[in-house]
């Protein structure tokens, strides 16, 4: 049986060290009113600002590892940061984070207190097995809030369904898989760096699927972890 998600070989070469962790919710109630998690959302951000300084963010071992993995992937994430960090940074700020819809505040609120970068998708919009390959120069992308899709250049590390690019690693979801008030079960990916463990990967997951059963219902699935090498297993 063919695994739900694999690396091309030239991927795993290029990052031999990387993991990759998924989870799937079945029978969601996607709801814009995010009300349900506001109580969420309050504790976790007391929290955070309790526990972390805007000015030592830089050196937390957690933000470097995905600093450094951008630009292996000749990003700069100084202007597009991991969105873990991204999530943090607002907070010590004193922004509140963006309400969007209860499931995808959930996974965001996971992100925000792991660091680890996150995405959510409908399941159902997405063909399996999926995976994780550079883009080539045929590849066209339109990422959620993108009007007209955009031709790639090559070598951007991505994730691909059997028909389509579900999202720029580790940091732009595509418009066509997004979470919308349609959508009954979500799968969500937690994207690895270098150094970040699998119980770390497992640990995001794990608490973007609690947290959206808990305001949004569902039924969990077995979180999954796919390594680049498999020795990592």
């Amino acid at each position: 049986m063919e695994p739900f998600l694999s690396w091309s070989t030239e991927a795993s070469t290029r990052f031999p060290n990387l993991l990759v962790c998924t989870g799937i919710i079945h029978n969601v109630k996607v709801e814009r009113d995010a009300k349900r998690t506001d109580m969420l959302k309050q504790s976790i951000l007391a929290r955070m600002r309790q526990n972390y300084r805007i000015e030592q963010l830089k050196d937390d071992p957690i933000v470097r590892a995905y600093r450094d993995l951008y630009w292996s992937l000749g990003i700069d994430p100084t202007k597009i940061r991991p969105s873990g960090e991204a999530l943090l940074r607002r907070t010590l700020h004193g922004t509140d984070i963006p309400t969007i819809s209860n499931v995808v505040d959930a996974y965001n609120l996971a992100s925000l207190e792991t660091i680890i970068p996150l995405s959510g998708f409908d399941l159902d919009k997405i063909k399996p097995p999926l995976k994780i390959r550079f883009s080539n120069e045929t590849d066209e992308f339109r990422g959620i809030g993108m009007d007209t899709p955009t031709k790639l250049i090559k070598k951007v590390l991505l994730v691909a369904d059997e028909n389509q690019i579900i999202c720029i690693y580790p940091y732009r979801d595509a418009d066509a898989t997004k979470i919308t008030e349609k959508t009954r079960n979500v799968l969500i990916i937690g994207y690895g760096a270098p150094t970040i463990k699998k119980n770390q990967l497992v640990n995001a997951v794990e608490k973007a699927l609690t947290h959206i059963e808990n305001v949004a219902g569902g039924v969990k699935e077995t979180v999954n972890v796919f390594p680049s090498n498999p020795q990592l297993s």
